[in-house]
């Protein structure tokens, strides 16, 4: 079977070659992959990786051989799955856990997004419960997680301040949820009783500042790629506020998530109470420019490839 792989010296960093067929086991069915999502980490890991690293995590596709304990659906089973690397792939090989069927209403393309994303949302936003009423601030809101997040906390009834960085990218977030819309976070200001935190460098000083004196910061991303500097005393002096890392790999494979909430995000989305945002669509021969694409920031929302034999 093919898959794209890392490959130094193509465009992008990235081609297809042919590569092992997967083969299921007890507790691992094997999927079909008819659409794959793309997520800011394994296209950055992509420009340094090397030759034959196999990116994707996110995929939606059918099953083409179920887990031979019988713990996943049956052949033909339209499913959405996270994969620990190599989905963009024709075929690949998934934990019964961490896979959960889709009603026939959510496209291959639109379930594609919702594993890194929608559970990076769902997990960053519970670690303030209740949120109705609370003050929430999400940066890197017009990407993927951001986007989720802003809408799951409208539903939960929360003040969410949405931060972009620049009024384009802006656009549609009222409409998905967002109470404010800013360019930045700045250093001083209303606190926060939650902040989503996805920039790093001078934003994530600048959360540390705005949060609420029992309040939490939830880091979950470092898109600036620079360092954070900050004065400890503008932190500590405000209470007991306390600051979080989530990394939705280490919450997967430790199993606090997995196909319950993979298969409440699909019916979120299938009941019109989740709505996905997917801003670019190409074949997967033309994933070098989706990469580029996102890297870019010209992605607003998800970026997805179709897989096919093209």
């Amino acid at each position: 079977m093919r898959a794209l792989v890392a490959a130094s010296g193509a465009p992008g960093g990235i081609e297809l070659r042919e590569v092992e067929e997967p083969s299921p086991a007890d507790g691992i069915a094997v999927v079909d992959v008819r659409a794959c999502s793309l997520n800011r980490g394994e296209c950055t890991a992509l420009l340094t990786a090397e030759d034959g690293w196999r990116p994707g995590w996110d995929v939606a596709g059918v099953i083409a051989e179920p887990a031979l304990d019988g713990s996943s659906p049956p052949p033909g089973t339209r499913v959405v799955a996270w994969v620990h690397g190599g989905g963009w792939a024709e075929r690949v090989d998934v934990r019964s856990s961490h896979l959960a069927s889709i009603p026939d209403e959510i496209s291959f393309e639109t379930a594609s997004t919702l594993p890194v994303a929608g559970l990076t949302a769902m997990g960053a936003l519970a670690f303030v419960d209740p949120l109705e009423g609370r003050r929430v601030a999400i940066t890197g809101a017009a990407g993927g997680v951001g986007r989720f997040a802003v809408q799951l906390g409208h539903a939960l009834q929360a003040d969410v301040t949405a931060v972009v960085g620049s009024p384009e990218r802006g656009e549609g977030l009222p409409e998905l949820g967002a109470d404010h819309v800013v360019l930045a976070l700045e250093p001083e200001g209303e606190p926060f009783d939650l902040i989503l935190e996805s920039v790093g460098g001078s934003t994530l000083a600048a959360a540390l500042g705005r949060v609420s004196p029992d309040g939490t910061v939830v880091t979950l991303g470092n898109s600036s790629n620079e360092p954070t500097t900050f004065d400890t005393r503008t932190f500590y002096r405000r209470g007991r506020p306390t600051m979080k890392g989530y990394l939705v790999t280490h919450e997967l494979l430790e199993g606090r998530l997995g196909t319950a909430e993979l298969a409440e995000l699909a019916g979120l989305v299938a009941s019109g109470r989740l709505r996905v945002e997917i801003d670019l669509v190409v074949p997967w021969t033309e994933a070098a420019s989706a990469v580029t694409a996102l890297l870019e920031r010209r992605v607003r929302g998800k970026a997805v490839l179709t897989v096919g034999s093209s």
